[in-house]
């Protein structure tokens, strides 16, 4: 551990939206702020609020020990950090990338950090920009412990729930492929459903009552789910995979009858008959999650 780092100072490297929002709660926290962006003129309202804005990321990652690097994937964060002079600057210092990528390149960003003489930190953003410096962020970490309790008093200035989730650090952007493989099938269902009610004459208002319904009756599932597949006992005495692809097969009627693509559906029931044909008939939907991790 570090027992020189100015927890005062802090550097943001990318300014879209999730970064200015991160370079404003540190300013809100009464930080010295330092900011840059590869295209220019994104400083101005936090230059305006009293942040220092480089002129070029070298002098940016001089301006502080911690620098927070939040841009479009890790290809940008590599663009931007691995220029010789950029990573001369880093040497010795410390990143937390908040980029969001893969668990492997987080890996492999964390690699090369170490072979630089730089500390890597590795987050993922769970929450949207409005919610960065109030209570409803959430941002999970992942890399050395020791490292994440010494910048706390720093990141804490971003709000809301910051979570360590181990040493290993693809783990942050592990959690977050995961969470937003649930959102954006759930958004895909959901956005289907409405063509579908369309199609048939029902306004998404109308739906909307009953659609609330449906998401209410996830989170016991997911609870129960969960302690099916860690115990291995997957019951489908409710409704076992049999029923669900009958059901299944009933949207994929329907959305081909009004000419609307079923392809999200028709993965859905591939998936259930594949455990099916496995001999998984009697047990539930979620034993797919098993069965999609075999070849």
């Amino acid at each position: 551990m570090s027992e020189n780092l100015d927890q005062s100072a802090v550097t943001v490297l990318g300014l879209g939206p999730m970064g200015r929002a991160l370079a404003g709660a540190f300013l809100d926290a009464g930080l010295r702020t330092t900011v840059w962006n590869r295209t220019p003129g994104r400083d101005g309202e936090l230059a305006a609020r009293g942040a220092a804005a480089a002129g070029s990321a070298e002098e940016a990652a001089a301006a502080a020990e911690l620098i927070v690097v939040c841009v479009v994937n890790d290809d940008a964060v590599d663009a931007i950090v691995r220029r010789p002079e950029v990573a001369d600057a880093l040497r010795g210092r410390t990143v937390v990338n908040l980029t969001a990528d893969t668990p492997g390149r987080a890996r492999e960003s964390a690699r090369w950090a170490a072979e630089q003489g730089i500390r890597y930190l590795d987050g993922a953003i769970m929450t949207p920009t409005t919610s960065i410096g109030t209570p409803a962020a959430v941002i999970n970490y992942a890399g050395p412990a020791e490292l994440h309790q010494e910048l706390r008093p720093t990141l804490a200035a971003l709000g809301g729930t910051q979570t360590h989730l181990g040493e290993e650090v693809g783990r942050a952007a592990a959690y977050e492929i995961a969470l937003l493989d649930i959102f954006w099938t759930a958004m895909a269902g959901y956005a289907h459903a409405l063509a579908i009610a369309r199609a048939e004459g029902i306004g998404a208002r109308e739906l909307l009552p009953f659609a609330k319904g449906i998401g209410a009756i996830l989170p016991p599932l997911f609870e129960q789910g969960a302690a099916d597949l860690d115990g291995g006992a997957f019951s489908g005495a409710g409704n076992p995979m049999t029923s669900a692809v009958s059901s299944m097969a009933h949207v994929v009627h329907v959305s081909e009858e009004h000419g609307i693509d079923a392809g999200v559906m028709r993965a859905a029931e591939a998936m259930a008959r594949r455990a099916i044909e496995l001999g998984h008939g009697a047990d539930g939907f979620l034993r797919t999650a098993e069965v999609l991790g075999h070849r």
